[in-house]
């Protein structure tokens, strides 16, 4: 029996393709669980879950057979049966002949089934992909193994990568790691041929035109070593904008023949950190990246064609990008030679294990020295990750974890020092202990932790002492290059553009339940819409969807003004390129279709970004808006003569002020403009327009700003209003309200919480605005006895089971299961937000409000934009049901697909009154000076005093 040894294989790239005779097993294998009888037919490659219903899940054995046939003319050639990947073990045979076996679910590995073997062969592939029962997979239990993603979206199980046979001479050339230097043109190969030698290897490079550039014939030496050294004169460099590929090919000569051909690409490219900066090929690098999954809609990670990944890639340029970030994962080598080829930066990680052991801590390590093996000569690769995120380790907890994070941080460096290495790519409260980048992961959304997202940035940007190791083990120059390496916000894709071609819906729309407390899950979203009455919201489905991009976009653009605006920072991965199954946080979805603002996102995802900064996004008619205006440059220049042009759409206001000469990775500030706002009539938003243009005139960027200018109130004075809060009364009375002697004298009634005596007033026929949430830590609605939790059962052996109005409270109402107070009105909870899935981190919480009665004239929306920002809710209302979103419910947030419905404004009749509630935070401002605030607070006294 043979072991294969993934380190010791030519890459399964394009390169080979027309050097040696192959011969394509990929088609129609059968395929046969373990232990049931039937045989089915199965695709290779595609795993087996993306090919099965029932085994969408599942881990196991499974048996893959295929017959094929040997050329007559490859009789005196050695035939290798080549593999590019199999999760995760592998046992082949060939006609009843155990062939060899392997582990490891990302890598190549081949066997040399013999010569001779003209005619036909049956071949026989045992696969084993171990679950998390150590008693069933002693060896490989699934938390030991590398596995990646298939923690979240599921496992991976079977041939995945493509499968070819491969006719060869006896003297043969397995691969050659070439390392390129660009100050001297220098191009070093370490060869490994087979164990029976030649006379020697030519070798031969040509350029990116086509031509030789250079030849070199040298001896063979030993298998392992064999050296050869050649030279290009002024090599072309590649980067993402100029990505000048050279060929290097081999061919191994005995008795004056040629026994052997090999090829592969490769190019000129440095990749440095220093001083603080990214450097590549010696000039400063702005990192403009994106996280991907590699997943792929119908093939999980096989991806369906070169077509394809061609495509993908030029949209990602599109877009702006200039980097890629696999996570966590081992793509298809063609990946990388699509990215080599048209110009896209790699940044890519070791797939984690989950528990540290003696054996996961070995796969690690020979599955990283696979990686290096097979995708060393890739330049579009500039970085690798050991560890994502503590996965698999315990860094706060566990020194030996980080010594030997620290040690694997070394022996990366030892074994590629042409890339940078990092050791954990973190997020709170993890860190590192000793990387090339300092880069970081944190999540918020906006209107809601616009405040929390800008004062992490800018801890971040002063590089804060959280992203190393507190325990006096870290090893830090204090020179890394900062990178936000995740961040970022849902938007929803259309259902419809993600269907199978019979028009059903892909079988991960299923996915999700588990994630995010039930709000990941996509199936069913339009049946949400409908139960929640969203299209008195939103109008159309369409709408909706197109709603949620065009939030996600806000946000987006805001998280990256924001980091540009730091000039220690170096650059950024956005979560993420693609949806991945159940994770709507793409820069287009799982079939890669584009975003709704997917011709606009350059506009702030590129080199020169203008930054327009304002203290606030609503303003009242006739104040004066103030911009402060700076310029990130990255890595272009400015050059003398620049202007930045501004104006107001639609409006004639227009203005122009100098820019100065900038530099690469400056962030330059430029004078402040001041705007007289008009005083309008009715509340609208004002798109504020910015270029950059050159001396002659050419634009080098644009950029918006989006204000909501509000007209002054004209309150009803005689609207009398009463508070047991002194303080609500003084501001409503600031804002021209009068005040009522008290309750029974006023037309609204304004309260933090109610009890019995409210309620008794509200049956009576009152009118109630409730403020809830005006107190931070507020917990209940009623404040006369804290609401019950049933079921709750009387116990005799309590000693107050007869006594207390808190007992009295808990007692079961009889053949119902609720208590007397679940009954009591309102019926409706008060929950923080902060701490639920409705926080707003990862995944997205949606706030909205609709237009209609008393809000009709709010501008935007209906998401609530920045404007809102001063008053968006810390708290949300519970209890609503989803009839009463049709009319009852006019402001609310839902998570992630449409779930975890709430209420941020609602009403409830109770008698002959009612009460309005409200969680919007109407009082952190003094009175008036925040339109939002003072319109809403308008609009909630109208709603109130509706019939």
């Amino acid at each position: 029996m043979t072991l294969a040894k993934d380190h010791s294989l030519a890459p399964m790239a394009d390169a080979i393709a027309g050097q040696r005779p192959l011969l394509s097993l990929d088609g129609a294998w059968d395929f046969q669980v373990e232990g049931e009888g039937d045989w089915r037919i199965a695709r290779v490659p595609a795993p087996w879950q993306a090919l099965f219903d029932d085994l969408r899940h599942a881990s196991g054995t499974a048996l893959y057979r295929k017959r094929f046939s040997v050329p007559a003319e490859w009789a005196s050639k050695r035939v290798f049966l080549c593999f590019g990947a199999v999760n995760h073990l592998a046992e082949v045979h060939c006609d009843g002949r155990l062939v060899g076996t392997h582990e490891g679910g990302y890598l190549p590995f081949e066997f040399d089934l013999g010569s001779g073997l003209a005619g036909e062969h049956e071949l026989t592939v045992r696969v084993v992909l171990p679950s998390s029962e150590a008693d069933v997979y002693p060896d490989a239990p699934f938390h030991e193994v590398p596995h990646g993603k298939q923690s979240w979206y599921g496992p991976i199980g079977g041939i995945w990568q493509s499968v070819r046979l491969e006719a060869r001479a006896v003297q043969h050339i397995q691969t050659c790691r070439i390392t390129a230097d660009p100050k001297t043109g220098n191009v070093h190969g370490l060869v490994r041929i087979a164990a029976e030698t030649a006379d020697r290897i030519v070798a031969e490079i040509e350029g990116p035109s086509g031509t030789i550039v250079a030849e070199q014939a040298a001896a063979p030496s030993t298998p392992d070593s064999t050296e050869i050294a050649l030279r290009v004169e002024n090599p072309d460099l590649w980067s993402p904008d100029e990505p000048h590929l050279y060929r290097l090919t081999l061919r191994l000569v005995r008795d004056g023949v040629t026994v052997d051909r090999w090829s592969d690409t490769f190019g000129f490219r440095t990749i440095e950190a220093k001083h603080g900066r990214l450097l590549l090929n010696g000039k400063p690098l702005y990192l403009r990246g994106a996280l991907d999954q590699d997943y792929y809609p119908d093939g999980i990670c096989t991806p369906p064609s070169l077509e394809f990944l061609e495509d993908q890639l030029l949209k990602a340029k599109q877009l702006g990008l200039n980097c890629l970030r696999i996570h966590i994962k081992v793509p298809d080598p063609s990946y990388y030679e699509v990215a080599d080829r048209l110009g896209m930066l790699i940044w890519t990680e070791l797939p984690n294990f989950a528990y540290f052991t003696p054996s996961a801590e070995r796969r690690a390590r020979e599955t990283l020295e696979g990686i290096l093996a097979r995708d060393f000569n890739h330049p579009s690769i500039i970085a690798w990750t050991i560890i994502n995120e503590d996965w698999g380790t315990e860094l706060p907890e566990d020194q030996d974890h980080r010594r030997w994070l620290s040690r694997m941080y070394a022996w990366m460096k030892s074994l590629d020092p042409t890339r940078l290495v990092v050791d954990n790519s973190p997020c709170q409260p993890n860190f590192h202990v000793k990387s090339d980048i300092n880069d970081y992961h944190y999540y918020r959304c906006l209107p809601e932790r616009r405040a929390e997202w800008d004062e992490l940035t800018k801890e971040f940007a002063g590089a804060a002492a959280w992203t190393y190791s507190p325990h006096g083990d870290s090893e830090q120059t204090g020179e890394e290059p900062l990178v936000v390496s995740e961040f970022g916000v849902w938007g929803l894709p259309h259902p419809d553009r993600l269907t199978n071609e019979d028009g059903s819906e892909p079988w991960w729309m299923e996915t999700g339940q588990i994630w995010g407390d039930g709000s990941a899950y996509p199936h069913g979203l339009r049946q949400r819409f409908a139960v929640l009455r969203f299209d008195r919201v939103f109008g159309t489905f369409e709408r909706f969807i197109d709603a949620t991009q065009w939030h996600q976009f806000a946000n987006l653009k805001y998280q990256i003004e924001s980091m540009r605006s730091h000039g220690s920072i170096s650059g950024y991965v956005l979560t993420e390129f693609t949806d991945v199954h159940w994770e709507a946080n793409g820069l287009m979805d799982m079939r890669r279709n584009l975003r709704g603002f997917h011709e606009r996102f350059a506009e702030i995802n590129t080199d020169i970004v203008i930054l327009p900064k304002v203290d606030r996004w609503a303003y009242w008619g006739g104040e004066t808006i103030t911009v402060f205006p700076s310029v990130a440059v990255g890595m272009a220049s400015l050059t003398s003569g620049a202007t930045l042009e501004w104006s107001v759409e639609g409006r004639p206001e227009r203005g122009r002020i100098a820019v100065s000469t900038a530099d690469a990775m400056a962030v330059q500030t430029l004078d402040s403009i001041s705007i007289p706002l008009p005083a309008v009539s009715a509340s609208t938003q004002l798109r504020f327009v910015f270029r950059i243009r050159d001396a002659s005139g050419a634009e080098l960027a644009r950029n918006d700003l989006d204000v909501s200018v509000y007209p002054r109130l004209s309150v009803d004075c005689s609207l009398r209003v009463w508070s047991p809060h002194e303080d609500l009364l003084h501001r409503f009375e600031a804002l021209g309200y009068a005040r009522a002697s008290g309750r029974e004298n006023a037309e609204v009634v304004v309260v933090r919480s109610v009890d019995a005596e409210d309620v008794e007033a509200i049956r009576q026929g009152a009118r109630y605005l409730m403020l809830a949430g005006d107190d931070p830590d507020q917990k209940y609605l009623r404040r006369d006895e804290p609401p019950a939790h049933p079921p709750y059962f009387h116990d005799e052996a309590d000693p107050v089971a007869d006594g207390g109005s808190v007992n009295r409270s808990r007692r079961r109402a009889s053949g119902t299961g609720l208590s007397d107070i679940d009954r009591r009105f309102p019926t409706i909870g008060i929950q923080q937000r902060n701490g639920t899935m409705w926080r707003g981190d990862w995944i997205t919480s949606f706030n909205w409000l609709r237009r209609h009665r008393a809000f009709a004239a709010f501008p935007g929306g209906p998401l609530l934009d920045l404007s809102f920002e001063r008053v968006v809710p810390h708290h949300v209302l519970t209890g609503f049901r989803p009839w009463e979103y049709e009319s009852r419910v006019h402001a609310g947030v839902f998570v992630g697909w449409g779930h975890k419905p709430a209420a941020l404004i609602g009403e409830r009749p109770f008698g002959k009154g009612k009460m309005v509630m409200s969680t919007f935070r109407l009082t952190a401002d003094e009175p008036g000076f925040d339109p939002v605030a003072s319109h809403l607070t308008h609009a909630l006294f109208t709603l109130a005093m509706e019939r």
